[in-house]
């Protein structure tokens, strides 16, 4: 049995206008749809603002009726108040669509996007694109000469792009595309790793929600984030910057200064206005790594921006707006850190929409060996020398890169530095067994030497790699004292017993509180590390 056919239409206010005789001789799109003898007309729903238009409407009915006795006009009266207000004319014809009543199995629609302003033809496609209407788009065009009886001509578009096999596979290859962006062009076998990338692909063009990446250090987090920035951007999504800073490295009063700006004036030594970085990331995407470090003044300021896009800089009391995108960046257990009081319930809760964990390298050892060429290709084109393996040299680093014996603690940024010296090393651009031998001697006796971990990692995290050695061995020592203390004024008098000695008074607390703050670390936070 046939379907109805069914059109929506808007009438044509100028297109359809015409009267007397003579209106024969013009093509009006409404009435030409019942003078095609390939194309049967069994309903139209006819829009029109009675009120302004409803001689035109009886005109326009007549005329049907008589070039297509068989087809039904059924009139509705929409009136807009403005027809080019985006906003009023799709909520009038989406109202409209949800209060009628279709019956698909039955009737076939069409939406005749010929007639009506043009911004009613944007919200007729994106209503029929979305499937809140359920059909297709129809268009008419006049013929080529005006002449009384002439239909012109009809097409029909399906929005449904699986029917369209060269479109849907442009559109396939266009995902694929933005998925190598954000591996960095790297083919990655690991199944768990690629199924993240693929909803990460689909959250960051879909949503501008915050992202919280979780992982150990040198798992790619910063990385990826600025990948998802860079695929936001070719989709023009983000008109704004890529701002990134580490919150380990906001210590004491100058976190507040550094995120959220200053007012000149607001404490010794602001001299001038300071923007900060939520400003700076305007319009833009800020990248939080370690986020974990921020102090609770910190993270309640910036939930307050999450939410409100306002924010008061410091020292002054009128607020300032950006409107930035977050991914926040994590090698802490958050969820242990609210439990523990050092940090906000509320913003973890505003971070957790989307969380995804990088995996280290040694969950990863199949990705291996294309980081490895993706490395040296990096390496080559930014050196403008070009540096490869010979067989024996790459399969033997292969095989101790891959075996249980290699830790890379560092993951993914120890392979980079370990590719970087074989790089530079290179004689005549060829890497030698003797150069692998050489290199694996070396991360040997490295990870020998380091086998136990720092007492600062879980501290500082990243931040630790940006320490001089020489602050680093002496903060290490101060951190090995607290752990064995009962007290701040013990750990102060252990540390400090030479010099005490010297001074008629001392406050031994009081000088290594403040030796603590110079690192952004306190006496609980120390302790509370095990």
């Amino acid at each position: 049995m046939r379907k109805r056919q069914v059109v929506f239409g808007m009438i044509g206010t100028q297109l359809d206008a015409a009267s007397g005789p003579g209106r024969w001789e013009k093509w009006r799109p409404t009435v030409s749809l019942g003078m095609h003898e390939d194309f049967q007309l069994d309903r139209i729903e006819l829009l029109l603002d009675e009120r302004r238009y409803a001689r035109l409407g009886d005109t326009v009915g007549a005329d049907l009726a008589q070039v297509s006795p068989e087809t039904t006009v059924v009139r509705h009266d929409m009136h807009l108040a403005d027809p080019w207000d985006f906003e009023g004319v799709y909520a009038c014809l989406h109202d409209f669509l949800r209060g009628y009543d279709f019956r698909p199995d039955e009737e076939d629609y069409l939406i005749h996007i010929t007639t009506g302003t043009h911004v009613a033809q944007i919200c007729w496609f994106l209503l029929a694109e979305s499937r809140l209407f359920p059909g297709r788009l129809l268009q008419t065009s006049p013929p080529r000469k005006q002449r009384s009886g002439d239909a012109g001509t009809w097409t029909t578009i399906d929005l449904d792009l699986s029917r369209y096999d060269r479109i849907a596979q442009r559109f396939k290859q266009q995902r694929i595309d933005d998925r190598d962006l954000l591996k960095s062009g790297i083919a990655t076998r690991n199944a768990t790793f690629n199924r993240m990338i693929e909803q990460i692909e689909t959250v960051a063009t879909r949503s501008k929600a915050p992202m919280l990446l979780m992982g150990p250090t040198g798992a790619g987090k910063s990385q990826l984030a600025k990948r998802v920035f860079e695929l936001k951007k070719l989709k023009h999504q983000l008109p704004g910057r890529f701002v990134e800073v580490n919150c380990a490295t906001l210590r004491g009063d100058g976190a507040m200064s550094a995120l959220f700006g200053h007012v000149k004036g607001a404490y010794t030594g602001a001299g001038s206005d300071r923007a900060g970085l939520l400003r700076s990331a305007d319009k833009g995407l800020l990248f939080l790594d370690e986020i974990g470090e921020l102090g609770l003044d910190e993270q309640a300021l910036l939930l307050r921006a999450l939410e409100e896009k306002r924010f008061p800089p410091v020292g002054s009391d009128r607020d300032v707006e950006s409107d930035f995108q977050l991914i926040a960046g994590t090698n802490r257990d958050l969820g242990e850190a609210v439990a523990q009081g050092r940090f906000r319930d509320d913003l973890l809760a505003r971070l957790n929409l989307w969380t995804y964990r990088l995996p280290g390298l040694a969950e990863r050892i199949e990705d291996i060996e294309p980081n490895l060429d993706f490395e040296l290709e990096r390496w080559s084109r930014e050196q403008h020398h070009r540096v490869a393996f010979n067989k024996e040299a790459r399969a033997r680093f292969l095989a101790f890169a891959t075996s249980p014996e290699a830790r890379w603690p560092g993951n993914f940024r120890d392979l980079g530095a370990s590719v970087m010296r074989l790089a530079t090393l290179a004689d005549a651009g060829r890497i030698t067994t003797a150069l692998v031998d050489e290199e694996i001697a070396r991360l040997r006796a490295q990870w020998r030497v380091g086998s136990e971990v720092s007492p600062l990692l879980p501290l500082l995290g990243d931040a630790l790699d940006d320490l001089d050695r020489f602050d680093r061995v002496q903060l290490e020592e101060v951190v090995r004292v607290c752990a064995r203390a009962k007290s701040l004024s013990d750990a102060g008098r252990t540390l400090f017993a030479a010099s005490r000695r010297q001074r008629t008074s001392t406050n031994d607390a009081d000088r290594l509180r403040k030796y603590l703050a110079r690192f952004g670390l306190d006496w609980e936070r120390v302790r509370a590390v095990e």
